[in-house]
């Protein structure tokens, strides 16, 4: 019950009108929970907090997730789906076997740590990861989906080896260079001065992420210290690349350095507020193990991400309809197009 698993519990409570119990080694941040709103009660047992749940959330570090997970599926009803918010999603989602569980990793965070931070709104608008085996469940699936689009989150579905390489690069390459930035400006300015300067703007930015809770970010490196190692490698040749070109003394070819990454910047940027008009297909697909999660899958690989979904299933429980809701003309067309490709009946509604 820290930071983001206090905030899941507040957005629960305030936005949907949950009933949340929790459960945390220590007593004394259950009880700062329950105090923060962020529980209606606190649990003896981990088997106490997930008895009779509908949905749990498993907020651990990196490294106890895998053990934290199996223990939630052997204490839960068959009817619950398990998700967790690790950085990380190659180890536990290999390790785990069970269609019931889903793995996720919510982009959001903050400055402070721990459930006296914790705030309902942390989720608006933010990217959701979600990185189902082709196993899951397809109820359960849709019920975590619905749910995090009512904390204000947008969900999205990806493989977990994509995810852990995509999140090398944006997210934990940029906590070592911080690191690196801090000490080797610390260095230098020492030596050049006995009392440290004020630092600009720019250095604050670029560094705000440096010195991270080792806890948390120790787990974070070794999980995923091989898609790190080759974004380190990149980053390097890329350095060395720049280094090249002041060593020339090509001053149209450095503005041209710096004329591409404005572009990239803004392409990147351009990426994330992508919307447009929502579409919403109608898939008819059989009632079997990972038709949905395959769907997500599917289409969260060609960049397509769904806004929010509904399953209507037949009387006889043989098969069913999947409503997608795809934002913009030109996603809800490759949409289209690749739940064909899936050999599905589709058609707009």
């Amino acid at each position: 019950m820290g930071l983001i698993g206090g905030s899941i519990g507040l957005a629960a409570r305030e936005r949907l009108g949950a009933e949340v119990t929790g459960w945390d080694p220590s007593p004394g941040v259950l009880d700062a929970a329950v105090a923060r709103g962020a529980l209606d009660r606190g649990a003896a047992t981990l088997a106490e907090a997930v008895s009779g749940a509908e949905v749990v959330f498993v907020a651990a570090p990196v490294g106890q997730l895998t053990t934290a997970v199996e223990a939630v599926l052997d204490a839960i009803p068959r009817d619950c789906v398990v998700t967790d918010v690790g950085s990380t999603k190659r180890s536990v989602v290999a390790e785990i076997d069970d269609p019931r569980f889903v793995g996720g990793h919510p982009l959001a965070g903050a400055e402070t740590a721990g459930v006296e931070h914790a705030r309902g709104d942390l989720f608006q608008d933010a990217v959701w990861y979600l990185t189902p085996s082709e196993g899951a469940t397809g109820v359960l699936f849709e019920r975590l989906h619905r749910l995090l689009r009512g904390l204000g989150a947008r969900p999205t579905t990806i493989d977990a080896a994509t995810h852990d390489t995509m999140l090398a690069a944006v997210s934990h390459l940029p906590h070592v260079v911080a690191n690196v930035l801090v000490a080797q400006a610390a260095r230098a300015l020492e030596q050049e001065s006995e009392q440290l300067p004020a630092t600009g703007p720019s250095f604050r930015d670029a560094t705000r992420v440096a010195g991270a809770n080792s806890a948390i970010w120790t787990d974070i490196y070794m999980a995923n210290r091989d898609a790190l190692i080759e974004r380190i490698d990149d980053a390097t040749r890329r350095l060395g690349e720049f280094r090249a070109l002041l060593e020339s003394g090509d001053d149209d070819a450095v503005a041209r350095w710096n004329d591409a990454a404005r572009a990239d910047r803004e392409r990147l940027l351009e990426a994330q507020l992508a919307g447009g008009p929502l579409h919403e297909l109608r898939a008819s697909v059989p009632n079997e193990p990972g038709v949905v999660a395959r769907l997500a899958l599917e289409l969260g690989r060609a960049g397509v991400n769904i806004t929010d979904m509904a399953l209507y299933p037949a009387p006889n429980q043989a098969e069913g309809v999947v409503a997608l809701w795809i934002a913009g003309d030109e996603p809800a067309r490759r949409a289209l197009e690749l739940v064909e490709q899936q050999g599905f009946p589709v058609a707009r509604a």
